[in-house]
């Protein structure tokens, strides 16, 4: 009896179960240590936020691992939820523009908690880290806007696979097992963009679930339960799960060149605090208000957009031309060209009450047309 075809995850996991910190390029390991900061960061300034409280409130478990920013000290898992909630939240966090999906806030709080609990060094985060994204940007690569178009938020459900490959290799598991965590991962993922209808809080929890989802994947693995090797491209696995059907798919984003080509090393930071294919509007608007033009006189702004942001940054018209709270205005390209137009930034000000209730703002947000 033959033995079967490597599978997708096998190849990735056989390539990142032999990564050593040494392997990691100069360049990547900047990024990775700019991730790490950037998550410390975003943890910090909303260690007071409601939606961080209340996470924090409704998770019992207790343990040695580190909530930043908090009092309490959880379980890896709980530590990961809480802080990976807490890094995405404000949508202020590094993003790769594939399909696009948020990395470090899913891997770094994940890995970073496994390795406090299992007493691993700085080297294996590094490895850990530097897999979990890289996995992150090569999944959002095989099937662009699918996963979104299916209705599913990619940094939940990528992000899952992404925290199992890089915990996994964090705790020195072998590719059987890193493949092993992948697999399981597949069965933990989720994560609905319904919130986008009127500004809910489920987003805010997405790097958060993913983290912990991922974690404790790997430690199944580590343990010896099995997952389904062939999780990403299988007939029942993650792509006919979690993507629309229409768009076709191209596995050798996952496996072609590791470790040669590093996607990880195209993560970018973001300049606005709010969904970043809103930015480039941003940037523009910013750029008109240079010119000391009189907004009183604006009428109507027309927007020429991509097509696939429209089910998620311009519609529905009536929530995005009048967010109703600030969270939703967060995913309003008319909200951020206005509050932009007017205040010249898009950072964690501009997203609060009081800016959302500016009848400049207002007025100029319902002018917003595309």
């Amino acid at each position: 009896m033959s033995e079967p075809h490597q599978s997708a995850a096998e190849i990735f996991a056989s390539w990142a179960s032999g990564l050593s910190a040494g392997d990691v390029p100069g360049g990547v390991r900047t990024i990775l240590e700019s991730v790490i900061i950037d998550q410390i960061g975003l943890c910090v300034v909303a260690r007071d936020a409601d939606f961080v409280r209340s996470v924090l409130a409704s998770t019992d478990t207790q343990g040695a691992c580190t909530v930043i920013g908090q009092g309490r000290t959880l379980d890896p898992a709980g530590a990961a939820f809480v802080n990976g909630t807490a890094a995405h939240g404000e949508d202020f966090d590094d993003t790769f523009e594939g399909t696009p999906v948020h990395c470090g806030s899913v891997v770094a709080p994940a890995v970073l908690a496994a390795c406090e609990a299992r007493r691993r060094n700085g080297g294996d985060a590094l490895r850990g880290i530097a897999a979990g994204i890289e996995l992150m940007c090569r999944l959002a690569l095989v099937a662009p806007t699918a996963v979104h178009r299916a209705g599913f938020h990619p940094t939940a459900v990528i992000g899952a696979l992404g925290a199992a490959a890089g915990v996994s290799v964090a705790l020195g598991l072998d590719a059987a097992r890193v493949a092993s965590a992948i697999g399981i991962a597949g069965s933990f993922a989720s994560g609905l963009i319904e919130y986008l209808a009127e500004g809910a809080w489920t987003k805010r929890f997405h790097a958060g679930w993913a983290a912990q989802s991922g974690l404790r994947a790997a430690r199944l693995a580590q343990e010896g339960f099995v997952g389904p090797r062939t999780v990403i491209e299988g007939t029942h696995g993650f792509f006919h799960g979690f993507a629309d059907d229409s768009i076709a798919r191209d596995y050798s984003y996952v496996t072609e060149r590791l470790g040669e080509l590093w996607w990880a090393e195209t993560v970018a930071f973001k300049p606005y605090a709010c969904g970043t294919t809103a930015q480039p509007f941003i940037d523009c608007a910013i750029a008109l208000r240079s010119r000391k033009l009189d907004l009183a006189e604006i009428e109507s702004i027309h927007c020429t957009v991509g097509e696939g942001t429209v089910h998620r940054l311009w519609e529905p018209k009536a929530e995005k031309a009048a967010p109703s709270n600030t969270y939703s205005a967060k995913f309003s390209v008319p909200y951020c060209i206005a509050v932009a137009l007017v205040d010249g930034a898009a950072g964690l000000a501009q997203f609060s009450e009081a800016r959302l209730a500016d009848p400049a703002v207002r007025r100029l947000a319902a002018a917003v047309v595309y």
